[in-house]
């Protein structure tokens, strides 16, 4: 149980947190977009150096669902942290926009905005961009927390290797690679934001597998 509440609580702070700070300060300039993707990663700094030796910090499905894949842990805890992350997912979006005021803007993801370049992004390009970024931030979790000797390191590059996913595909999508943190706040939101969020709970799931498969066949010889 206590595993699952920290689950809860980890979630419940990226959310309320790391939206909380794309909410209010934007993701329209560039200073806005380092402000978000570094809330987004100092969050899990500090949740992994608290919450880390109960749970493992995962406080995101796609990370949960890789641990299953490579064999760390069963179906029933599986089931349980997932569930544990979108409820204090939902939790921290529901007090997010009780602090605002408002659940009409409460960072959730979405597609069809404009690039720079003047380039629209369609749902294909938000699919293909979500499944790298879950791909490269889960294979770096995989592998950093494989050895005992990484654990004193394990949260600080955790945090900014999502540091860097946010900096590239905050334009593209806002950045998910975490289902729960893109449910939860389009539940609240509704419209647009709940019609796509279908794609920021595939593309991770998906990017997840594959980081496992590569994990597995490529970077590790365990056989699990």
């Amino acid at each position: 149980m206590k595993k699952y509440i920290s689950e809860f609580v980890g979630t419940f702070g990226l959310t309320f947190f790391a939206c909380g700070v794309a909410v209010v300060v934007g993701c329209s300039t560039p200073a806005g977009i380092m402000a978000t993707a570094l809330a987004f990663g100092l969050v899990i700094v500090a949740m992994a150096y608290s919450i880390g030796s109960v749970s493992g910090c995962h406080i995101n499905p796609a990370v949960t669902l890789a641990m299953r894949f490579t064999g760390r842990m069963d179906n029933k805890e599986c089931g349980y942290y997932i569930i544990s992350q979108f409820l204090g997912a939902l939790f921290g979006s529901l007090l997010l926009g009780l602090c605002l005021g408002s659940f009409k803007h409460l960072g959730a993801n979405g597609y069809g905005g404009m690039l720079p370049n003047g380039n629209e992004v369609s749902a294909f390009i938000a699919l293909v961009m979500e499944i790298i970024l879950t791909f490269i931030f889960v294979t770096v979790i995989l592998t950093v927390t494989s050895k005992k000797e990484n654990s004193s390191l394990a949260g600080l590059i955790i945090g900014l290797t999502l540091v860097l996913v946010h900096l590239i595909g905050i334009p593209f999508t806002g950045t998910s690679v975490n289902p729960a943190r893109s449910l939860a706040p389009a539940l609240l939101q509704g419209g647009d934001a709940f019609v796509q969020s279908w794609l920021f709970i595939l593309a991770p799931i998906v990017g997840s597998l594959f980081a496992s498969l590569f994990y597995r066949t490529v970077l590790t010889d365990e056989k699990k």
